[in-house]
């Protein structure tokens, strides 16, 4: 099942036989949804995955603004996908354009966006991720499996290593024909190939495509001599590749986010179903983060999460952190305030009502950073993601002193960050031709 960001889900049970959905409706089982239900109901992190509402009389579960997979007990699985910053209803553009975004997260920079088939098959997210983990494993298996020295003590019948005098004498007091012996093996028994066959003894129970089963079926035959992990935690600590073993990176990757329970959102409640979740709020800040790297003056430094303001000062205390997601600075000096928002924008609201669909509150926030951080003075940016009513930036800024001289003005310019281009081959960020700014390279309309 698929579905995009703050679509419904409803209890299968609970709809009449004339009743009929809209499309952002989606039927799932009773099971399903009265675990998705108790978990947004629960006062941790889960609960912030959906808002339980009513629409047409019928209870439903709104997801948030999350994207990537849900699992539950029952086998259900969920889809979904970002809402904003795609064209239409096009599911295969949507999965495109996560994944792309996904690869800027750490953990996640080794996802492929290049294979065909995420968009000609149109695979799921998860098989997608499955798939891309099989054929890392398959490839590591054409250059060859490494194998290292492994430390062994057996009773043999025959003398191999050194011998144990202590456990000999033990042992074999009177059978004298054997052997009590220490010595080193060469196997490929080592902790890089444990992880990586027990994470596709895991992926097992996950995938349903039939490409994928087969290609797994092969590579369990070839890892079938090789024991699985009993400790992840501990195979990860003594993981050591070798000179030559550079091949094992991205395999051992995928290893690690299958087998830490696939999530950076984990939601296991207590029948321990995992989850394959992300904010997309961090997954569209990192996103803008990278491409602005690429951007950047030589002389000048991007640097993520600043914190180094408070808003107001109290006796001999500074209250109230003030951290805006990106600045841009020179010479230890703050230059450029940036904050991204993964909202919709529409240009045809101008108007003093709907003001486009911009926040107030984001606004005080932003005017908080440009006295804190700007002095007062200078360009501030707010990036939100690029829809069909919001594709270019929006030609004129909005200024907090429009009184004084441009220069010593406070401006802040709404732009859209288009999502189906690549950062590395086109300029996704649409920046105002208006504005000039010294701080950045590479960027149509800035100087």
């Amino acid at each position: 099942m698929c579905l995009f960001e703050f679509e419904f889900l409803v209890n299968e049970t609970s709809i009449n036989e004339t009743q009929t959905l809209d499309d952002n409706v989606k039927q799932i089982s009773d099971s399903a949804f009265q675990y998705l239900k108790q978990l947004c109901l629960l006062e941790g992190k889960e609960s912030l995955l959906f808002n339980l509402r009513s629409v047409k009389r019928l209870e439903v579960l709104q997801v948030q603004n999350y994207a990537g997979v849900i699992f539950t007990p029952d086998k259900t699985q969920i889809e979904v996908l970002p809402k904003v910053g795609r064209q239409g209803d096009d599911v295969g553009l949507a999965r495109q354009s996560l994944l792309m975004m996904l690869k800027t997260l750490k953990g996640f920079r080794h996802i492929e966006t290049q294979q065909a088939n995420i968009a000609s098959q149109k695979m799921p997210l998860l098989e997608v991720f499955i798939a891309q983990f099989l054929q890392s494993v398959n490839t590591l298996i054409k250059r060859g499996l490494r194998s290292e020295y492994v430390a062994k003590e057996d009773n043999l019948a025959y003398l191999k290593g050194k011998l144990n005098v202590g456990k000999q004498i033990r042992h074999n007091f009177i059978n004298k024909h054997k052997f009590y012996v220490e010595y080193d093996d060469f196997l490929q028994d080592r902790p890089a190939n444990r992880l990586l066959h027990s994470a596709l003894v895991a992926v097992n129970s996950y995938t349903h495509s039939a490409i994928n089963q087969k290609l797994l079926r092969e590579l369990l035959f070839i890892f079938a001599e090789i024991p699985q992990s009993r400790d992840y935690k501990v195979d990860f600590t003594c993981l050591k590749l070798d000179r030559g073993m550079d091949y094992y990176q991205r395999p051992l990757d995928w290893a690690r986010l299958i087998l830490e329970g696939f999530s950076p959102q984990s939601m296991q409640g207590k029948n321990h179903a995992p989850s394959l979740l992300f904010p997309m709020e961090a997954v569209f800040e990192s996103y803008v983060a990278k491409i602005l790297r690429k951007q950047v003056a030589e002389d000048c430094y991007l640097k993520e999460q600043s914190q180094s303001k408070k808003l107001v000062r109290h006796g001999e205390q500074q209250w109230f952190r003030l951290k805006p997601d990106l600045v841009i600075e020179q010479n230890d000096t703050v230059k450029v305030v940036l904050d991204t928002k993964w909202k919709v924008l529409d240009q045809n609201k101008n108007n003093g009502t709907d003001k486009y669909g911009l926040s107030q509150a984001d606004f005080y926030q932003m005017f908080a950073y440009g006295q804190k951080y700007l002095e007062g003075k200078g360009n501030m940016f707010l990036l939100y993601p690029q829809s069909g009513n919001f594709s270019e930036a929006i030609p004129s800024c909005f200024c907090f002193n429009s009184k004084v001289e441009k220069t010593e003005q406070l401006n802040l310019w709404i732009v859209p960050v288009d999502l189906s281009v690549k950062p590395e081959s086109e300029q996704p960020i649409k920046w105002p031709s208006k504005c000039t700014l010294p701080y950045l390279i590479t960027a149509s309309g800035i100087s």
